[in-house]
């Protein structure tokens, strides 16, 4: 997954593979990974870790699957590599109108439901840390994402590029401080998120149902695997076999849950700056270590304070800044290769422009909203989006196995895997037909 990460070439068409996997990333690590994670432990309590860890496997195959076949059935549209689930579903199965559906309700999901999450938590880090408004988050995130947007996909490869790698690293760096010096607490708390998880500790052992659920829910929504968000950025990629950048996506999984909404877990567990809500309906706790606080960023902005005091707030505030708009720039780039699917011509360019407003004002009002509708909005959103690619990615299973079966088998014989579907019998793949023996042999 590494290696082919960093050896992809852009082209005229498309961009490299690591571009492509920045803006997939840019897309999972987002609020998700800093909020999400907070509002697992919230109302799942700390055995929820354990499960958005555990979905993380079943989501890299699913994002393997989603991402490999966005690069078979692609096509070359308007100067650019375009795929997706829409296009997969279109080609690969027949299904037209279910295509139409899925592209209509992507552009209504990643242009009025999910950017609100993203500006409403980096709205509520700001205030929490520098006493701004969220009206005056929400401009500013509306203004750039204006600017940004402007310049296409190319734009935002670039843009992604530097962000996402830049703020995962520096976040996870701090991370690895706190939890360094509070080491010695480390094994108690392992050992906490996984008896908690199964029922077997005796503050959260009634908790196991929300634990799953709540585990299951963030996990999902923060890695976003088999939304069919992240096939989007991977038809862009240019390599010779779909193959290669399946792995790259699934790799992308990996980073986002295992490694940075664990590392957000255990620094709030270990300051135990956090509070678990019984689902009673009453309001009710079991732990209530910051009374009166919502569930969300203010949680990891306490853990960081009490080991660092006065850096937690403004530099979770600033991670989620970055982390957000580059989400947001993500969903950008999702919503326009939809309405491709479905535009052509000077209505395409009409409803982009359509496009580009609609996602600024839904930044805005975002940020104005309150926590709750923003994760309820989000939460529905999600869910439409992956059952619909779900059930998509199970009937095109065939040909993503086919193709995956055809890298090892050139892999074993030690040469740089080119795709031919012609040879494999998989059809509509009409991009690829006489084009990668050619081009990379």
């Amino acid at each position: 997954m590494i290696r082919q990460m960093v050896k992809g070439e852009k082209s005229e068409a498309g961009i490299s593979s690591f571009q492509a996997f920045a803006i997939a990333l840019s897309g999972r690590v987002g609020t998700g990974n800093i909020a999400g994670t907070a509002t697992a432990i919230s109302f799942g309590g700390p055995g929820a870790v354990f499960w958005m860890c555990a979905i993380a496997f079943i989501g890299a195959s699913t994002a393997f699957i989603e991402s490999t076949l966005a690069q078979i059935y692609k096509v070359k549209q308007d100067g650019q590599y375009r795929g997706g689930p829409a296009y997969y579903i279109q080609r690969g199965l027949g299904w037209k109108w279910y295509a139409v559906l899925f592209a209509i309700v992507t552009i209504i999901v990643s242009t009025i439901l999910l950017p609100g999450v993203q500006a409403n938590a980096v709205a509520g880090g700001m205030e929490n840390a520098f006493q701004l408004k969220p009206w005056m988050t929400g401009l500013v995130i509306a203004v750039l994402i204006g600017i940004i947007t402007l310049g296409g996909v190319k734009r935002i490869a670039t843009v992604a590029e530097f962000i996402v790698p830049f703020m995962a690293i520096a976040y996870m760096v701090l991370s690895a401080v706190i939890i360094f010096m509070n080491l010695s607490e480390l094994p108690s708390i392992i050992s906490l998120i996984v008896r908690s998880a199964f029922s077997f500790d005796s503050t959260f052992g009634g908790m196991v149902g929300a634990a799953i659920s709540w585990g299951v829910r963030r996990g999902i929504y923060t890695n976003e695997a088999g939304q069919g968000t992240g096939a989007h950025a991977a038809a862009a990629a240019e390599v010779s076999h779909p193959v290669k950048q399946g792995l790259v996506q699934a790799f992308s999984i990996y980073i986002d849950t295992l490694v940075i909404c664990t590392a957000t877990a255990f620094m709030i567990l270990i300051s135990g700056m956090y509070n678990v809500q019984l689902d009673d309906g009453k309001g009710d706790f079991i732990v209530e270590h910051l009374p009166g606080m919502e569930a969300g960023p203010a949680y990891t902005q306490k853990a960081i304070d009490v080991v660092m005091p006065g850096m937690g707030s403004q530099f979770v505030a600033i991670a989620l800044l970055f982390f957000g708009f580059a989400t947001i720039m993500a969903y950008y780039y999702i919503a326009e290769v939809n309405l491709s699917f479905l535009l052509k011509g000077p209505s395409y360019k009409l409803a982009i422009f359509i496009l580009k407003i609609l996602i600024v004002f839904s930044s805005f009002s975002g940020a104005i909203q309150s926590a709750s509708l923003a994760w309820a909005l989000g939460d529905v959103g999600l869910g439409i989006m992956v059952w619909l690619n779900l059930i998509a990615i199970l009937a095109l299973s065939r040909p993503a196995f086919l193709a995956l079966k055809d890298y090892e088998n050139q892999k074993k014989r030690g040469i740089n895997p080119v795709f031919d579907p012609v040879k494999l019998g998989i059809k509509h793949a009409d991009f690829w037909v006489g084009r990668t023996v050619k081009k990379f042999k």
